[in-house]
């Protein structure tokens, strides 16, 4: 995905305070750097690829410094050509930069956030738009918190399902095509693209906007994927797991998602089913084994019985 000084800009609501022909820079690491030892004079470990944060600390030491220090060190990291130059709320930026901005064509920016927020809140951003991601058909909709990927071949009812889920209350994600990307390992994020977000492809009616029929609240921006459910049409001979003793999975990245498998027919509710299966996720991440209690209550008055 390509991301740009411009998109930044944009997305935290920043003033352009000089070096606007900078904005379409492009920015390619999600890391961010705080430059105290640049400022120092030391520039060995100078990132140059990184949005470069300057808050309270920064500027404090920067001010106390002479005049042709200052003058000399911002143009050596203007020299350096980062992407841009962000300063948090309570910073007054320097005259210097305000110049070398224009001079070089790198955007110097001030936001209204202070330090601490803004640079979690900004790598946060950046490492979204920036990791690397793929493209998966089905629909996502969070069910009571779980994230749940609703897959299967084309015209055998994802979006028609997650339509039900939706008016029963749940938040759709994305239909028909869901962007997914890693956080970290054991947690991989879903949402839809910008042209369909809010929407979902019904047959036979048409596409339709979820927060215009149920409200805002009919729809999440993005969320972890817990489960994933394979919408398969039922087949008298089929292997179906009947006790839900084993526990598959399917990888995303370097993340094993939970996968199960639900056969269809027209005398299944599957909206209920999955359902279910998102509730007995989040039993399962609580420790809770519905199947294996089963089984052990099972063995145990089995074994009862032949002690009699």
């Amino acid at each position: 995905m390509s991301l740009y000084v411009r998109d930044i800009v944009q997305a935290f609501d920043m003033h352009v305070e000089s070096g606007k022909k900078g904005l379409n820079t492009p920015v390619e690491n999600s890391q961010l750097t705080r430059p105290g030892i640049e400022l120092a004079g030391l520039f060995d470990f100078f990132e140059n690829d990184r949005l470069q944060i300057f808050g309270s600390k920064e500027i404090a030491f920067f001010n106390g410094l002479s005049e042709e220090d200052r003058e000399i060190r911002v143009d050596i990291l203007f020299q350096k050509k980062p992407p841009a130059f962000v300063f948090s709320r309570h910073v007054d930026i320097p005259e210097v930069f305000r110049r070398k901005g224009d001079e070089y064509n790198i955007a110097v920016l001030k936001s209204e956030l202070r330090t601490s927020e803004l640079f979690s809140l900004l790598y946060q951003y950046l490492f979204s738009k920036l990791a690397p991601r793929k493209s998966l058909h089905g629909s996502l909709v969070d069910i009571n918190g779980i994230g749940v990927m609703i897959r299967g071949k084309s015209g055998i009812g994802k979006s028609e399902v997650a339509l039900e889920l939706v008016r029963r209350g749940h938040q759709l994600v994305a239909d028909d095509r869901i962007d997914v990307y890693e956080r970290e390992v054991g947690q991989v994020i879903g949402e839809a693209p910008d042209l369909i977000r809010e929407h979902l492809e019904i047959r036979g009616i048409g596409v339709v906007n979820v927060v215009k029929l149920f409200g805002a609240s009919a729809f999440k921006e993005n969320k972890p994927i817990d489960l994933i459910v394979e919408l398969v049409a039922w087949q008298k001979e089929g292997d179906y797991d009947r006790l839900g003793l084993e526990t598959e999975s399917e990888r995303l990245f370097e993340t094993d998602i939970p996968y199960v498998q639900v056969p269809i027919t027209a005398a299944r509710s599957v909206p209920s089913l999955i359902e279910v299966a998102a509730m007995n996720t989040r039993l399962k991440s609580l420790g809770t084994n519905m199947a294996k209690d089963f089984t052990e209550a099972v063995s145990q008055e089995i074994e009862r019985k032949n002690k009699k």
